[in-house]
């Protein structure tokens, strides 16, 4: 298996996020990737390889232009305001909700940050569009390497900030650019007549859904967290079909809060059978490890050994298959967690 990892994720490391009414450190944090990659080298999974320039083309085939714009020069324009700024990260306040507009850009740029977002949970940092950029082009690697001719059957785009929240024009939920949808699109320009999103985080993957809800050459499935009670609330339910070319396209398997790993891998199995039935061409795994009993903001039961099974379970799709990081914030667990699906996967 190929790994692309991000050597410049650190570079967004956000200070504080708000959470449950009062601002806390951010559970999203460097310090994720660097257990992964220490548990990868321990042992020896995988082949370790820096990304190439992220294809800002393809970017803009996955999020709008005005929105890659406005992330790309966000940081730029805050410290324009006030030079003090550098010292803050950057939280909406302000958001244009049901019945405001969302087609004018306005030219006060707090108003743009609640625009481009749906959460106070995601701090925008100095370093947060190079870390997601580069990020970005692990996928596209993974998934061209994945898609060309003579690659290997798997790869993973191992990087942070995750994506599978950010949507066309938005982020939030730690997301920015959505690295489970550049994958699949760059799947789909290597070849791939249909390619299947299989988003395993707790959390339902409401940007990559948002983005692939009216086509009909990619499927998105999703097990998560009942959106009744789990974050992020206003998508995931199951009646969430797809719409136009997309109807039938999209398949969303919520869960009650609390679901151990018998529950969680009974929709699991009714999520690949979707896959099966779709007659995918090759597959994107949107990698969560914030399923596991421990994590702090998180509520399904998987133990660490479950792991190995759910690796081995989605290795019998027999699919070229991109995995992409996702959540996972009982930080010291999160590299034995990853490591283990891996190592089940590959047998």
């Amino acid at each position: 298996m190929l790994i692309f990892h991000n050597p410049i994720h650190h570079l967004h490391a956000g200070r504080q996020e708000m959470f449950r009414g009062k601002l806390v450190p951010c559970h999203e944090s460097p310090a994720r990737l660097e257990f992964v990659l220490q548990a990868l080298r321990q042992r020896g999974i995988g082949e370790l390889r820096a990304p190439s320039p992220a294809d800002m083309a393809l970017l803009g085939r996955v999020h709008s232009p005005r929105y890659l714009d406005f992330l790309q020069g966000a940081w730029r324009e805050w410290i324009a305001l006030d030079p003090a700024n550098a010292e803050l990260d950057v939280l909406p306040s302000v958001w244009p909700v049901r019945g405001f507009r969302h087609d004018v850009t306005p030219a006060n740029f707090a108003a743009r940050v609640g625009l481009y977002s749906f959460d106070s949970g995601s701090p925008l940092t100095a370093g947060t569009w190079d870390a997601a950029l580069a990020g970005a082009a692990c996928a596209i690697d993974a998934a061209r390497a994945v898609g060309g001719a003579g690659g290997p059957r798997a790869a993973m785009a191992l990087t942070r900030p995750p994506g599978h929240h950010a949507g066309p024009d938005f982020f939030g939920g730690y997301c920015f650019l959505n690295n489970a949808a550049l994958a699949a699109q760059a799947l789909r320009e290597a070849g791939a007549a249909r390619v299947a999103v299989l988003d395993i985080d707790y959390h339902h993957g409401n940007g990559t859904q948002t983005i692939f809800y009216e086509r009909g050459d990619v499927l998105t499935v999703s097990v998560h967290g009942d959106p009744l009670t789990e974050y992020p609330f206003f998508l995931g339910h199951a009646d969430e079909r797809g719409a136009g070319a997309g109807e039938g396209c999209n398949l969303n398997l919520p869960l009650a809060a609390g679901t151990g790993y018998a529950g969680w891998r009974e929709a699991l199995r009714a999520g690949m059978r979707a896959v099966q039935d779709f007659r995918a061409d090759a597959l994107v795994i949107a990698l969560g490890v914030d399923t596991f009993e421990g994590d702090p903001i998180s509520k399904f039961k998987l133990a660490s050994a479950d792991y190995r099974q759910v690796g081995r379970d989605l290795a019998t799709l027999g699919l070229p298959a991109v995995f992409t990081m996702e959540g996972g914030y009982a930080v010291e667990e999160v590299g034995t967690n990853v490591a283990n699906v891996l190592e089940g996967y590959g047998g």
